[in-house]
């Protein structure tokens, strides 16, 4: 399940790596920018071919503050391949993004990104300063009673590792695990799976963190650290990008539901529940989903605070 985004900064330089790695590097951060479909990033069947219309009926429940200014405000941290990312023209792209745009088209909305660390998200939403978060956020019992969420998407936790390798998730004591700063992954999962280690008397796992997951992929290709946690759509996005060079390190795990988080009590909550139920039920959110090759997590229903647990059951919580 994963919490997806940190903080997350620009591409750390690793200076005196060889010619060959700094070679490997540009070559991974290439495929991190660029979806094969097209150069720009953005698949060639891109939800800007996917017509979506206004719905008066759902955009009279968007608050009149937010509805008089005709825009959506939205913190939103990248990168995160292949939810939200940035083409070369450093525009913001991705499945997370062409669906908020779908959900904001069905609101009469225009949708205004705002980058901003992934853990100021939530505070900025609590204070007014954006209408909605959109950077696949777990939502999680905890975070409930921070803010209301509106899922749209169900992911779990998947580790990739280099070709050829052999860990196994669960008993990966002693190894170097690359995680982003502030997920699921380096808050919870991996902690608990390091802890499962020194209580059995075996080393624990050494957690290396990295303020994007651009970086944490890069640490893994080139072989500084031994595997990576992230997010069953990221992992397999950066397993596909890495031409072979990265393999699943097992299956996806405690799967979740990403969601939206607005305002506690917000009535825009149930406007964007709205939102993605209509475009589930007349074809539109699949298609978006099917052009990034994240289909196996679609859900069938958008819910409000939609959490299944306070906590991953790998935990003793």
């Amino acid at each position: 399940m994963s919490d997806r985004r940190a903080a997350r900064t620009g591409v750390r330089r690793l200076p005196g790596v060889v010619t060959a790695l700094l070679a490997t590097t540009a070559l991974v951060l290439a495929g991190c920018t660029n979806n094969e479909s097209s150069e720009s990033g953005r698949p060639s069947a891109s939800a800007a071919a996917v017509k979506v219309d206004k719905v008066d009926a759902i955009a009279a429940l968007v608050p009149a503050d937010i509805r008089g200014s005709g825009q959506l405000a939205i913190g939103v941290n990248v990168p995160y391949q292949p939810n939200e990312f940035k083409d070369p023209s450093g525009k913001i792209i991705g499945y997370d993004v062409d669906l908020m745009d779908a959900v904001a088209k069905v609101l009469g909305l225009t949708p205004v990104y705002k980058e901003a660390d992934f853990d100021k998200i939530i505070p900025a939403i609590q204070q007014g300063t954006y209408n909605v978060g959109m950077s696949s956020f777990t939502d999680s019992k905890e975070r409930e009673k921070q803010v209301d969420f509106v899922t749209y998407y169900n992911a779990g936790i998947q580790w990739a590792q280099p070709a050829g390798g052999s860990i196994d998730p669960n008993n990966a004591c002693g190894k170097r695990v690359a995680v982003q700063s502030t997920t699921v992954e380096d808050t919870d999962e991996v902690p608990a799976k390091s802890k499962a280690c020194t209580d059995a008397g075996k080393p624990a796992i050494e957690k290396v963190k990295f303020d994007s997951q651009d970086e944490a992929v890069n640490a893994l290709v080139l072989g500084k650290v031994d595997a990576m946690s992230a997010d069953s759509p990221v992992t397999a996005y950066a397993i596909k990008r890495s031409s072979g060079k990265l393999v699943a390190a097992g299956p996806v795990f405690d799967s979740a539901p990403y969601g939206y988080p607005v305002k506690k009590g917000s009535p825009l909550a149930p406007a964007l529940q709205k939102a993605v139920q209509y475009l589930i039920d007349n074809g539109q959110y699949r298609t978006i989903a099917s052009n990034w090759g994240v289909d196996s997590g679609s859900v069938a229903t958008s819910a409000i605070n939609g959490a299944a647990r306070a906590c991953l059951p790998i935990m003793d919580c």
